[in-house]
This record gives structure tokens, sequence and C-alpha cells, in this order.
């Protein structure tokens, strides 16, 4: 309903996804999202979702994304990423799931998280 997305785009819990593409693009980021990457609505859902850790933390990241295509899910995500204007970020606690549509075929991953602390370089 427009309700419940009005209040998953108001949460203070960081949610954001991204489609089944061959370099995957942000298709969603709530307010906190938004403003976490420090990023307008049009520049997170024109981003690949690889663009959200820095080069050398790329491959941990596929390698957790692949792991929660094949479970699922995970539970218990950890791992550092960049705003648009440079500010890293340690997220804890994350979850990280498959979405899929109503008929069951997939669509894209999603992650929620609320523990995050910002990193001095």
């Amino acid at each position: 309903s427009l309700v419940q997305a009005q209040r998953l785009f108001d949460s203070e819990m960081v949610v954001v996804s991204h489609g089944v593409e061959n370099d995957p693009v942000l298709n969603y980021g709530n307010q906190s999202a938004l403003a976490l990457w420090e990023m307008s609505w049009g520049q997170f859902t024109q981003t690949p979702s690889r663009l959200t850790a820095e080069p050398m933390n790329r491959k941990e990241r596929s390698r957790m994304l692949t792991q929660a295509k094949n479970q699922g899910y995970i539970s218990d995500y950890q791992g550092v990423r960049i705003s648009n204007s440079g500010k890293r970020f340690r997220v804890s606690n994350a979850i990280i799931w498959t979405v899929r549509d109503s008929d069951g075929a997939t669509v894209g991953q999603a992650a929620a998280f609320s523990n995050w602390q910002f990193l001095l370089d």
C-alpha cells in the first residue's frame, strides 16, 4: 500500500536494492540510504551497485552477494562502503536477501541495516 511504501521510505533503517543486470544498477534506496550515500534519487537509481564499495572491497562484496544468492539470504553481513563524496563507512549486521516477483522469479537483491559507522582516513 501507499502507506507502507511511505513508511519504508521514511524508515531510519537503510534499505537498498538492485536489479539483475550483468552489472546490477541500484533501483531503490529509502531516504536513509540516499542521505548515507549522499545522492539524489536520480543519481542513486542510475548507479551500478558495485560503486557503493571501493575497488579493493568489491571482490568481498561480490563473494557475499553470490553467497546470498545461493542460500537466499545473509543475516550478518559487514563491510566497508563509500558515499558519493568519498566518506567511508562500515556497515554491520546487514541482512541481504534475494528479491523475487509474484511468480518466484529472481528480480534482484536487497539489503537492510541500521548499524553503520563513519571511518576516519
